[in-house]
């Protein structure tokens, strides 16, 4: 069970993909949800890296993959301060080519 939670949470995969060498995947799912909500996840966890810490095995790492982080709705295509608009070829009042004389 233990291996089957691990390499969920390892590979980032749905579910539904675990390989079947580790049994149901509900009954993982199931499982890993119950120890979360009583704190025996956190107790494992904790015991795990308690016992590597103290052997010197804990490499701590950590990894955001861009791909799977969402920028706020407003990140996208905001003018910076100070940064001058675009300028326009036709006027706003009266909705006429503003470029002058001559121009096509």
């Amino acid at each position: 069970m233990l291996n089957a939670i691990l390499w969920k949470l390892r590979t980032g995969a749905p579910w539904r993909d675990l390989p079947e060498r580790y049994g149901p995947w509900k009954t993982a799912h199931e499982r890993l949800r119950l120890w979360t909500a009583d704190g025996t996840w956190q107790r494992i966890l904790d015991e795990v890296i308690v016992k590597d810490d103290s052997i010197g095995e804990v490499e701590w790492v950590i990894s955001v993959d861009s791909s799977v982080v969402r920028a706020h709705q407003h990140a996208a295509g905001a003018r910076t301060k100070g940064a001058a608009r675009p300028s326009s070829r036709r006027s706003r009042s009266t909705g006429k080519d503003s470029a002058g004389p001559g121009a096509d």
